[in-house]
């Protein structure tokens, strides 16, 4: 479950009467418990309350008490050794009227109404796994008010099917937003009267809700009439207190969905919600989900954090400006010059959604000018930094209305917060008429329209502003001579999963630049729309995108094209997880890179081991989002001169005919007297790994005759040939001819072989290659040296090599993905003396005496980061000095050094052989 539904959950509990035996058990099936768990509490097997309670192992312990003892019962519930023993984070008492909490791990606490605890959820979503509770907290209301907007949407639509079709959605959205605007305006004062709004619906509207449209349309109606047109309006006299709003919120149709019972009241409820407590950089990607058909699968998800905004935007502006600030001191010139540098920069979100970002670098430059003024002794001066400068491109209609709301409510809030109520008030109604927030497709759009150097362009007509049709080319209002920042959250996409259209979008963007543009993820156009930009116009720009553009494939066709243009990574975030409101922090692994074509300071961020941010100003950041020049990786064919050659293993094909369970390998035994003759151990990366046992049939084109006399072994190989004649493909089908073998061979059987897994898992500090004795047969699911030097083990154990494949290999997922020609052919090797071949061999031969030592447990067991073996540690450390002391002398102090040394010999090993190591410039 995801925040969103936990809070309607939690919400509806405590609406229902309450009931002493079932309140624990229906609480946690609130926080997603399934129902097998809550049975087995039920019965006592689970539950070991010492105080006639529910306790769950390492989370919950509630009692319900007598009525007025809810105090004494949670006092015991923390006092009970129950509690100690079942390592329980939270206890809770009720009584059905009050109720209180504590969490035990940070000693907070709740105490409130019954009635009132679902204002709290956030307190409890560690019981649902959602570790982002401080951030949930904070926008706790945005949550309730979603998750209510969430059931009157969804009823809405039930009740008007007609408002579901695709040509009416926009309407429907349109109206939402509507209503948000209006449940805002009635909490602030902006509709002189507090709850007018809702009170004028509850009062003028039938309790059967037959007039309930009627009503809200009229309401609607005189938002859109100016005063001095309203006697001709025949508006009704409870409408005519409404303030005129128009800004083309409330412009074009009146229509208005017809309301039940159920969704008046729905109604209602959003409307007595505190809507002051509003916070619209989070609330918009909510709103969105809400109307999104695709997205309201995965309601209350799409929360990003406001730090991890900052990770962006700090860095790209913020942090030069309040640099800027601390530099000017009291001096009222510095000062003036920096208010009027910050009016004329601007903030263009080219994939802006509902305005997240927009919105967190509108009120951050709010702080910042409010402390000018004060230094100025200026308070309560008019905002300079207007609302235009705050630029995206949204592709679909409804965020895009979205994220311009929430700049309006942002520029609001800020207005009240440093000009006081009544200034604010003043100057907010009517809506200003000018459009900044354009809806279109950004990889078709030209952004020097939305974003001319000189500010200049096309006028837009005033009463469309909350319906930009998605052929709008340019703005209509001047910003001469400021800066512009690119930022964003563009969509990510591999290749894999992008639509036609959105491979058609890519297409335009990259196709007379090279011909591997298929192999980017989406993400890429973004990039590539942005350098293009700064070809033509000052900016800098830093996008959020999946890690995968600055590993493997990726680098050698995308970079190559930035760099042509001449620009550089100005700072970049190396991967971290994007978290969410998800169960679990769930989130996809990101980099933030930013490109300028003249960055004076280069800086790098990486999260340390105790989750700190960590900046590194470096020389130059490359492609890998190391320090480093901007080399580019080649994959190559074959490694260097005199070293052993990696390949991927055989390749079966056989429709599960050749290979066999341990179960299937007896079974065949059992059945001919031949098969155990042609049986050998098959590994691939599970095999390896999770220590799973099978076998496969293994001939020589000599044993056809073998075959065809054992009934079994005969059935096998024409399961094999059966399945081959029936594929589409060319080579399956001519590789029927030979049922009897793997379709790709690559050894004779008699090798013995060192195993690298294809995948290795994020949490791993080493890829845990091993050695298999001759007979043993490796299949495509992972790769092999036949015959090889035991000294190679030792490297590909290596740490060193390990943080080269994470680099320059990419992943799969969240998985290192191993690659021969990128990841073994590339790396750079010292040359080796004979004394150096002989202690990597030992180190190699500990490793392995260290993880037999340990047997049964798989590579899986042995080689999890928080339980590792000290002796197979100390061996992987032992390793580790051996090859970085051939390397420099010494053990590297990090992975960044390690990194800068194999680039650098990595330039040098290129060069030797001829290879170009800088991207070629390409034309733009």
């Amino acid at each position: 479950m995801n925040a969103v539904e936990i809070e309607e959950a939690i919400s509806a509990l405590a609406e229902h009467a309450f009931d002493s035996a079932e309140f624990p058990y229906a609480f946690l099936q609130a926080f997603g418990n399934k129902e097998t768990t809550i049975r087995r509490l039920r019965s006592g097997a689970s539950n070991k309350s010492d105080l006639d309670g529910v306790l769950q192992n390492n989370n919950i312990h509630i009692a319900v008490s007598l009525p007025g003892e809810v105090t004494k019962t949670l006092t015991a519930l923390k006092a009970s050794p129950a509690t100690t023993r079942a390592k329980a984070r939270f206890i809770l008492a009720t009584d059905g009227t009050d109720f209180e909490a504590e969490d035990l791990e940070t000693g907070e606490t709740v105490a409130c109404p019954y009635r009132d605890f679902p204002d709290h959820f956030g307190f409890f979503l560690p019981l649902a796994g959602i570790t982002t509770v401080k951030q949930v907290r904070d926008s706790s209301f945005d949550i309730r008010a979603t998750s209510r907007l969430n059931r009157l949407y969804r009823t809405l639509l039930e009740e008007n099917p007609e408002w579901d079709a695709a040509d009416r959605r926009p309407d429907m959205n349109h109206f939402m937003a509507r209503l948000i605007f209006c449940f805002f305006a009635e909490d602030t004062d902006i509709f002189n009267g507090s709850r007018l709004f809702t009170a004028t619906i509850e009062q003028m509207s039938a309790r059967d809700s037959s007039n309930t449209h009627e009503v809200i349309g009229e309401l609607f109606r005189a938002m859109n009439t100016k005063i001095e047109g309203r006697p001709a309006a025949n508006l009704p006299r409870w409408a005519s207190v409404f303030p005129y709003v128009n800004g083309g919120l409330f412009s074009g149709s009146m229509d208005v969905p017809r309301f039940s019972r159920i969704a008046r009241s729905y109604l209602l409820h959003i409307g007595n919600l505190d809507w002051t407590k509003i916070n619209p950089d989070i609330f918009g990607s909510m709103i969105q989900a809400v109307a999104d058909d695709e997205e309201r699968g995965a309601l209350g998800m799409h929360y990003t954090s406001v730090p991890n905004i900052l990770k962006v935007l700090n860095p790209l502006f913020l942090d030069d400006l309040r640099e800027r600030l601390q530099q000017a001191g009291d001096n009222p010139r510095m000062l003036l010059n920096l208010r009027k540098r910050m009016s004329k920069i601007r903030v263009f979100d080219p994939a802006c959604g509902s305005g997240n970002f927009l919105v967190i670098a509108y009120k951050e430059m709010r702080k910042i000018e409010v402390e000018i003024n004060r230094r100025r002794g200026e308070p309560g001066r008019r905002t300079e930094i207007p609302l235009t400068n705050f630029r995206g491109i949204e592709l679909r209609d409804f965020p895009a209305e979205i994220a311009r709301l929430a700049l309006i409510i942002a520029e609001y809030q800020c207005d009240v917060l440093y000009r006081g109520q009544k200034e604010a008030l003043a100057e907010f109604l009517p809506l200003d008429a000018e459009n900044w927030i354009t809806c279109g497709n950004a990889l078709r759009l030209d952004w020097l329209s939305i974003c001319p150097p000189t500010g200049t362009g096309v006028k837009h007509h005033a009463e469309d502003l909350f319906h930009t049709p998605l052929d709008q080319a340019q703005i209509d209002f001047e910003n001469e001579g400021g800066e512009t920042y690119i930022c964003g959250n563009p969509p990510y996409l591999g290749s894999t999963w992008q639509s036609d259209e959105q491979k058609s979008d890519l297409r335009l963007i990259f196709e007379s630049l090279t011909s591997n543009w298929k192999s980017l993820d989406y993400v890429a156009g973004w990039f590539m729309k942005a350098a293009e930009y700064g070809t033509r116009a000052t900016a800098v720009a830093a996008f959020v995108a999946t890690n995968s553009i600055c590993q493997g494939q990726q680098v050698p066709i995308l970079w190559p094209l930035i760099f042509s243009t001449g620009h550089d990574i100005a700072f970049a975030h190396t991967s971290f997880k994007w978290s969410n409101l998800a169960s679990y922090n769930a989130g996809v692994t990101v980099v933030i890179v930013c490109i300028g074509r003249t960055p004076t300071i280069r800086q790098l961020f990486s999260i340390s081991d105790d989750g700190e941010q960590v900046a590194q100003s470096v020389s130059n950041i490359n492609a890998y989002l190391v320090s480093g020049p901007n080399i580019v990786v080649q994959d190559r064919r074959l490694p260097p001169a005199g070293r052993h050659e990696i390949e991927a293993g055989g390749k079966p094909v056989d429709g599960g005919n050749l290979l066999l369970s341990c179960q299937e390998k007896d079974q065949l035994c059992g059945c001919s007297p031949t098969a155990s003759r042609y049986l050998k151990r098959v590994f691939g990366a599970n095999e390896h790994n999770k220590g799973i046992v099978r076998y496969t049939l293994w001939f020589n084109d000599a044993d056809e005759e073998v075959i065809q006399r054992d009934e079994f072994l005969r059935k096998r190989i024409d399961g094999v040939r059966t399945m081959r004649l029936a594929s589409t493909k060319p080579a399956t089908v001519e590789s029927a001819k030979r049922p009897h073998r793997f379709q790709e061979i690559k050894q004779t059987g008699l090798e013995v072989v060192t195993l690298v897994p294809t995948l290795t898992s994020e949490k791993r500090q080493f890829i845990p290659a091993g050695l298999e004795p001759a007979g043993t047969i490796i299949t495509n699911l992972s790769f092999a040296q036949f015959d090889g030097p035991i000294a190679d083990l030792a490297i590909l154990n290596s740490r060193m090599h390990f943080i080269w494949v994470a680099t320059v290999c990419g992943k799969f997922k969240t998985d290192y993905r191993y690659s021969n020609k990128l990841g073994w052919n590339t790396f750079p090797i010292p040359t080796l003396t004979e004394k150096n071949k002989a202690d990597l061999t030992r180190c190699a031969e500990d490793i392995l005496l260290a993880r037999e030592a340990h047997f049964p447990a798989t590579i899986a067991d042995l080689y999890d980061p928080d339980d590792m073996p000290a002796d197979l540690r100390d061996a992987h450390e032992r390793n580790d000095e051996v090859l970085e002391r051939i390397y420099i002398g010494r053990r590297f102090r990090n992975d960044t050094e390690r990194l800068e040394k194999l680039f650098d010999l990595y330039t040098k090993m290129t060069a030797a052989s001829g290879k170009p190591t800088k991207a070629r410039k390409a034309a733009v």
